[in-house]
């Protein structure tokens, strides 16, 4: 599946930008304004820069002890950012996110503008509805046609309970 294919893709915020040569507190107060654990440094034509996030905050300026009234986003920002485009394999993203542990997935058009910004946490929230499918699928035909997902839940819960009691024994 396509990353732009999803529905929800179309109804994301506009990413929270600014200028690299902004002051990191002011970055960090429309941060926490929106909620956002990123903001994106881009040029006057929308092209990505940079990425702070809140890992950046932390070992940047936090724990070199800089100022945030007068470091630059620059100064601490990631600099090499991965993008992706709308049109992207959406699964093949989250592979590779969860493999180089990076959680922020910029979206660039085809003149490398900044578009969105999907998250891994978006990525898995989207694919469970089909991991459950594929899974019930998987099951019936294990199992056979009778096997729904109410009694899979079922029978995760009561082997659930059963490891709890014998290591409860054990103990």
């Amino acid at each position: 599946m396509k990353i732009a294919e999803r529905v929800e893709y179309a109804t994301k915020p506009k990413p929270l930008t600014c200028d690299p040569d902004d002051l990191v507190l002011d970055a960090v107060k429309r941060m926490a304004d929106k909620n956002y654990g990123s903001i994106i440094a881009v040029d006057k034509s929308d092209h990505i820069l940079g990425m702070m996030t809140e890992r950046d905050i932390m070992k940047r300026l936090i724990a070199e002890g800089r100022d945030p009234k007068k470091t630059k986003v620059g100064d601490i920002m990631t600099s090499s950012v991965r993008t992706a485009k709308a049109d992207d394999d959406l699964n093949d993203w989250l592979r590779i996110m969860s493999n180089e542990r990076f959680r922020r997935l910029p979206i660039v058009d085809n003149d490398d503008k900044l578009q969105s910004i999907m998250t891994q946490g978006d990525f898995v929230s989207y694919t469970w509805p089909e991991l459950m499918q594929q899974a019930t699928t998987m099951a019936k035909a294990t199992f056979g046609e009778t096997l729904s997902l109410p009694r899979i839940l079922a029978g995760i819960l009561a082997y659930t309970l059963l490891l709890i009691i014998a290591v409860s024994l054990i103990r």
